[in-house]
């Protein structure tokens, strides 16, 4: 994820001046989120954890790289701006796999899952009000980074306002490998 911030910096910098409305994820924020779960209850988390040990060990490590961009709900009216991953059809499956094997694990836990239907990406900015975006949209469309290995998922807990410049704080709870192929 270096590379893609590196990527970004120079053209984050350039735009800056120019009063660009985009809110830049910090490098070491950027994930794929496979769940979003608004809030877990204590007594919930013992279940989660196990269930997504269930979910990760069923599931098989592969290699992807981040590649091309898009837009959230539009390239017109974006709130959200994100990097893609370059998946083969076998990768693609298994995370999408593992994403119904994390919401499951959450469902079976008592915890809501929040969110639409599963897209892989990563949130690379955000805005305060829908922006026209189809220039970075063009820029993230010319990147291919280098391939790096999904070999384990985290429980992430965010702590909203408690980051740099008030922004969310990530702390890792659990981690669980995917088995090895």
């Amino acid at each position: 994820m270096e590379d893609l911030d590196e990527f970004l910096d120079v053209r984050r910098s350039a735009t800056a001046k120019g009063g660009d409305a985009l809110r830049w994820s910090l490098p070491e924020q950027l994930h794929v989120t496979l769940a979003f779960l608004a809030e877990v209850p204590d007594r919930r988390l013992d279940d989660l954890e196990a269930g997504l040990e269930r979910a990760a060990r069923k599931r098989t490590a592969f290699s992807t790289r981040i590649a091309g961009g898009g837009a959230f709900p539009n390239a017109a009216r974006a709130r959200v701006l994100w990097a893609g991953l370059d998946l083969t059809d076998d990768s693609h499956e298994e995370l999408r796999r593992l994403a119904t094997g994390a919401r499951a694990s959450a469902n079976r836990a008592g915890i809501a899952v929040d969110g639409q239907r599963f897209r892989p990406h990563i949130t690379v900015a955000r805005t305060g009000r829908p922006t026209e975006v189809t220039s970075w949209m063009r820029l993230l469309d010319s990147y291919a980074g280098p391939e790096w290995p999904a070999h384990d998922i985290e429980l992430v807990a965010s702590h909203l306002g408690e980051g740099p410049r008030g922004r969310p704080r990530y702390e890792t709870v659990a981690a669980f490998a995917l088995d090895v192929p």
